[in-house]
């Protein structure tokens, strides 16, 4: 069974992270805290933008200040957030969640890596928005899906677009922390070699830690004729077999991207039960996170 990014994902132009000068998300950074310390809690709170940085031909970094900015945003590793900004036409507010990429080491400040949608009401909303307009956020008990240490020995992970922010958020505790030994093997899928956010990121941060991280990135859509020399289609039972520990190994499976992706792996992200290829293959829903 297979899945395909090209319904949901809009065709990047040019430009991944790697191709940006002046922003990188830098080395791992293990700055783990415990629930329940985020700025942002169980109401809505108004804070500023402070800059926007263009990515990609349709993804943008942007940077808002946390309520106190003497102190760090705080957010549980791998926990998200809510964002409320805009209206429909009745004025309701639109509402999505997004992973900052930035850690807790970052004070004052949090950075959100999104990919403007043609059809994304609140990433339209953001798109619009200029340093010193302030959007909502918030943060639930909900918005950890789970927490760090992860408790196993083997992390794999199911990547799609702009998916890659709560794998980032992972990375940093688990590459940063010298005494965490867990492996990690990473299936990425986009559309074309110029999609590829955190490209390069993830490219040092596999030469840096050859013995712990593994990417394998799959190109749904890359010109027959490029020098791309890596996997090509979509991500299979047999990419999965290949380069992922079986479900009878100590592992927990993380999967984040387009419900495309949800329904053949995994099933639907609001749903608690495994099916999907996953389910074919062995594992157990205890072994997978739905982002």
């Amino acid at each position: 069974m297979k899945f395909s990014l090209l319904s949901s994902v809009p065709l990047l132009a040019s430009a991944s992270l790697k191709m940006v000068q002046g922003y990188s998300v830098g080395k791992p950074s293990f700055s783990v805290v415990a629930p329940g310390n985020c700025q942002f809690g169980d109401d809505w709170a108004s804070t500023a933008l402070k800059k926007v940085e263009q990515i990609s031909s349709d993804t943008k970094v942007f940077t808002f200040a946390t309520p106190d900015t003497s102190k760090p945003l705080n957010l549980p590793t791998c926990g998200c957030m809510l964002a409320q900004g805009g209206a429909d036409a009745e004025g309701n507010a639109f509402i999505r969640p997004y992973t900052p990429v930035s850690t807790n080491s970052m004070v004052g400040e949090f950075e959100l890596m999104v990919k403007i949608y043609p059809e994304g009401n609140l990433s339209q909303h953001m798109n619009t928005m200029k340093v010193g307009d302030s959007l909502n956020f918030k943060h639930i008990k909900f918005n950890v899906k789970k927490q760090y240490p992860f408790g196993v020995a083997n992390v794999a992970m199911l990547v799609g677009g702009t998916g890659i922010t709560p794998m980032v958020q992972a990375l940093h505790a688990i590459l940063g922390n010298p005494e965490d030994n867990t492996k990690v093997n990473m299936l990425y899928g986009s559309q074309v070699a110029d999609q590829i956010l955190a490209e390069q990121v993830l490219a040092d941060w596999q030469a840096a830690y050859p013995d712990q991280l593994s990417v394998t990135h799959v190109l749904s859509a890359e010109p027959k004729d490029s020098a791309w020399t890596g996997e090509r289609g979509f991500i299979t039972e047999e990419l999965m077999a290949k380069h992922f520990p079986g479900p009878k190994e100590d592992l927990n499976i993380f999967v984040c991207g387009p419900p495309p992706m949800y329904n053949a792996l995994c099933g639907a992200r609001e749903e608690a039960e495994l099916s999907g290829v996953l389910a074919g293959m062995g594992y157990t829903a205890e072994q997978v996170t739905k982002f």
